[in-house]
């Protein structure tokens, strides 16, 4: 299996809390899609054309920029160039002030069967402080053309844990989304990044974040509420009906290779026992002058940092890290400290034991830390 990341930079205005790469620079979206058929046209012949393709992926930066007619122009040349006849899942990230009917119609006719749409907030003083593009009624009715429009498999996403956001605040944010029966839907506690719009205001003191204790707590009130309307929690930030998971994203969590198309994106390449990644740097303007010149060197991964990064990616998920694969095929061998380290985690309710290394849902909180101190602990022989 393999997947397709193209990234599509451009945004209308930069959203607070963003540390994506991204342009406002609207206008060079024409340019842009010309370069993005020439990056894809230059992996003909290559092994990448030969792998079966069972995911595409359109993110951002914004992908409900692109008109329909620029979005078929890539469709033709990812077909022309990549076996996509397995397609399992086509996924497209949209603003709520770009939703209209005759858009959704027509992306969906071009083969889109699951949006991803970052609702954040139904509080307009929320979506002003995150500054985001949308209104709550904008968000509302996109919701709505989403359902009427007959797409069945849908992403909204959520921001807890805001300056000022209490529990009660939250689970208004929950219940107005969970009015629209979103099969899944993505929940990510603020996280404040150096260089961000929110960064820079917090190093001026202009507000002060939200404790970890109210985060936690938030994020505690969240998975019961979703549960109780059947969107169990998979994966740390994301939550879905049985059977609607992201099939995209479940990938890049179990290390399936992915190939990144546009400036920016990021690549993982895996053969045998072996594994390498590169990006795209993030200049759109090296990128329009030549889409193939500014690739990164490939960073080839020791097997002691593949076997890190399945572990990392794996504790994110509720099935956990399976020990035997760890062994296997990475080679990995879990020493003393760190299963004294783990047992101490089941003994705190943290975490489980068994063929696999799970992590409760009070684990998935602290995933980060929990993370850290178990790969500490392991020592190079």
């Amino acid at each position: 299996m393999a997947g397709i990341y193209i990234h599509v930079p451009f945004c209308r205005q930069a959203c607070s809390y963003c540390d994506f790469y991204f342009v406002t620079r609207t206008q060079l979206i024409p340019a842009y899609v010309d370069a993005l058929i020439l990056e894809i046209e230059s992996w003909r012949g290559t092994a990448w054309a030969d792998k079966k393709m069972d995911t595409l992926y359109f993110g951002g930066g914004t992908p409900s920029t692109l008109s329909a007619h620029q979005l078929e122009r890539i469709l033709v040349a990812l077909n022309n160039t990549f076996d996509s006849s397995s397609l399992l899942e086509f996924t497209f990230e949209l603003n709520p002030d770009d939703a209209n009917r005759d858009y959704l119609m027509d992306i969906r006719s071009l083969g889109v069967d699951r949006l991803s749409m970052g609702v954040q907030s139904f509080d307009p003083h929320l979506l002003k402080f995150m500054h985001r593009s949308h209104t709550v009624e904008q968000a509302e009715r996109s919701l709505e053309l989403i359902r009427e429009t007959g797409f069945k498999r849908f992403n909204a996403d959520l921001i807890y844990g805001n300056p000022g956001q209490t529990e009660d605040m939250l689970m208004k944010d929950v219940d107005r989304l969970l009015a629209f029966n979103p099969p899944h839907i993505s929940a990510y506690a603020l996280t404040i990044e150096e260089g961000t719009r929110l960064g820079k205001l917090q190093e001026l003191g202009r507000f002060e974040s939200a404790s970890d204790d109210n985060v936690a707590n938030q994020a505690i009130v969240l998975e019961q509420r979703l549960a109780q309307s059947g969107l169990i929690r998979y994966e740390v930030s994301n939550y879905a009906v049985p059977g609607s998971e992201a099939v995209h994203n479940t990938n890049y969590w179990n290390h399936v290779p992915y190939l990144g198309l546009g400036p920016g994106a990021h690549s993982l390449w895996h053969e045998n026992a072996s594994a390498w990644r590169w990006h795209n740097e993030k200049d759109i303007t090296a990128w329009l002058n030549n889409p193939t010149a500014v690739r990164s060197e490939p960073e080839i991964l020791t097997d002691l940092q593949r076997a890190e990064e399945y572990i990392l990616l794996r504790l994110r998920n509720k099935e956990g890290l399976d020990v035997e694969t760890l062994v296997e095929e990475y080679q990995y061998m879990i020493q003393p400290e760190q299963s004294a380290y783990w047992a101490n985690l089941v003994n705190m309710e943290l975490a489980h034991y068994g063929d696999s290394l799970r992590l409760t849902s009070t684990g998935f909180n602290l995933v980060d830390r929990i993370t850290v101190e178990f790969l500490t602990r392991h020592e190079e022989n």
